[in-house]
């Protein structure tokens, strides 16, 4: 893929580095002049322009995107970007950084964002998801809040701890997407027994979050 990103600070190159590393063409956007580090990431494009111009967005070829990112610090400048690379340029995939919690409900497809990153709220489901044993924690939403996704660390007394995935009657728009296991990273298959300690990695509707969490916990 062909991947723009507004904003080379430390966020912007490491998403960078990370993409390249994966096999993406990558193309750097910043407007100050020290942020333009191109031994930093010597294999992306660089480019010195404001992303909030649609005059430079256009001399960056940003149509030609299969996505792009803000990742800029400040919140209203990824806005900004996000809705130009949506409406003016018809980018399939928009991400944007959220700095500050407070300004993560303008994240919106209004604002031509399809996936919102908010490090407030991520570091925070980070922290509950450490140390919270038998209760749901949402780590991240896709697309605008149609689909999260949601953690359970499962007790020694939940009611299928030693049977087997295709004893749990999930409730629809849910799905068991991985386990964690100490060190181990499990795909989940119908024949795999569910341990105490387990970390059940779900995608879900907001919905059913809550018939997720009782038929996993064994809630009436």
């Amino acid at each position: 893929m062909r991947i723009a990103i507004a904003g080379a600070g430390n966020v912007g190159r490491s998403i960078a580095t990370e993409l390249i590393d994966n096999g993406h063409q990558v193309l750097l956007i910043d407007k100050q002049p020290n942020m333009l580090r191109p031994e930093r990431v010597p294999d992306a494009e660089w480019v010195l322009a404001d992303a909030c111009e649609l005059s430079s967005l256009q001399n960056a070829e940003l149509a030609s995107c299969d996505v792009v990112v803000a990742a800029t610090g400040d919140d209203k400048t990824n806005l900004v970007v996000s809705l130009l690379a949506k409406t003016e340029f018809a980018v399939p995939r928009v991400v944007a950084r959220v700095n500050r919690a407070e300004n993560e409900w303008l994240f919106t497809e209004q604002w031509g964002v399809d996936v919102s990153v908010s490090k407030p709220r991520m570091m925070a489901a980070l922290v509950e998801e450490a140390v919270t044993v038998g209760e749901l924690v949402r780590l991240m939403t896709f697309r605008q809040g149609q689909a999260n996704l949601v953690e359970i660390t499962l007790p020694p007394d939940a009611p299928y701890v030693g049977r087997p995935v295709r004893d749990v009657p999930l409730p629809h728009d849910s799905a068991l997407v991985a386990i964690v296991r100490g060190s181990r990273v499990i795909a989940p298959s119908p024949d795999d027994p569910l341990e105490a300690g387990d970390e059940l990695v779900f995608v879900c509707t907001a919905d059913v979050e809550d018939a997720v969490r009782h038929v996993i916990l064994g809630l009436d």
